[in-house]
């Protein structure tokens, strides 16, 4: 007998957060993102005419691919068998319920020898934030509950790539380590990234003021750089993969260019906005 796999994510919660980030959207992590996603493709030596974005960040994404199909990371994804030569799974498979069956599903909307680029968050992702908060939690209450997404490590997932079916599978990792005033800041932006706790085991009721004030204390003592700001830790990593085909290529990993991505893509190119990275 099948049975589904478990409820990681409070789908419904997710979803509002991201409806009230839409309002103010924090979006620098997305920005690297697109970064790196140009680079890896500048260097692929072949045209994409199909692209498909899956995110729960429309609005950044079809702003930088207006002729791409952007959807939901739905359980079930709204995309055509093989319609596409390049999905862009874009910083939301660390909140799928079922990684790889959202991996499958990019894979079987992919023509053969079409590319797959996956982002999400990795292991060491906010690891001050959780550790502030689980010493504060335990001293003030007694006891630990489900605040921060379990994250996967980067030797995992190269597995999963494979399980998914497909060739070429590589994983690596953007880390990037940003500078905050205070906890409060850090919370403020990871509300407008949609990126607050949705989880389904997480506390049903509002978390005691004490916490709070505990965690910031920690925070500022234990995670503070020279000039007084206090560091975060975003762990990003990035999934490759291709549909077989006999003519298989091999993708290269970001570096110097001898293509635009203009014509790569077969449109015209979009700059990066510059935004800053500290709160």
């Amino acid at each position: 007998m099948d049975h589904a796999p478990p409820q990681l994510t409070d789908r419904p919660a997710l979803i509002r957060h991201r409806a009230r980030a839409a309002s103010a959207p924090v979006t620098f992590l997305h920005d690297e993102i697109l970064s790196d996603v140009q680079e890896r493709l500048i260097e692929v030596n072949k045209s994409f005419t199909s692209t498909a974005i899956v995110t729960g960040h429309p609005d950044f994404w079809q702003a930088a691919f207006p002729s791409a199909v952007v959807v939901p990371d739905d359980d079930l994804v709204a995309l055509g068998l093989g319609a596409h030569d390049l999905v862009i799974h874009a910083l939301a498979l660390h909140w799928a319920n079922d990684a790889v069956g959202q991996l499958v599903q990019s894979r079987r909307a992919l023509r053969p020898d079409g590319l797959f680029l996956g982002y999400l968050f990795g292991g060491q992702t906010l690891s001050e934030l959780r550790a502030a908060l689980a010493q504060a939690e335990s001293e003030v209450t007694g006891g630990l509950s489900p605040r921060v997404l379990p994250m996967a490590e980067i030797r995992e997932l190269g597995g999963l790539l494979q399980r998914a079916g497909f060739a070429l599978p590589v994983a690596d990792s953007l880390t990037r380590r940003v500078s905050y005033r205070d906890m409060g800041h850090l919370v403020a932006d990871l509300r407008g990234m949609g990126e607050q706790n949705a989880l389904s085991a997480r506390l049903r009721h509002a978390t005691r003021g004490a916490v709070f004030a505990r965690a910031a204390e920690i925070y500022a003592t234990t995670f503070a750089e020279p000039d007084g700001r206090v560091r975060a830790t975003f762990d990003i990593q990035c999934l490759t993969g291709w549909v077989p085909h006999e003519s298989q290529q091999k993708p290269l990993r970001p570096g110097s260019a001898a293509q635009k991505l203009a014509a790569a893509l077969n449109t015209s190119e979009i700059p990066l906005p510059d935004h800053p990275a500290n709160g």
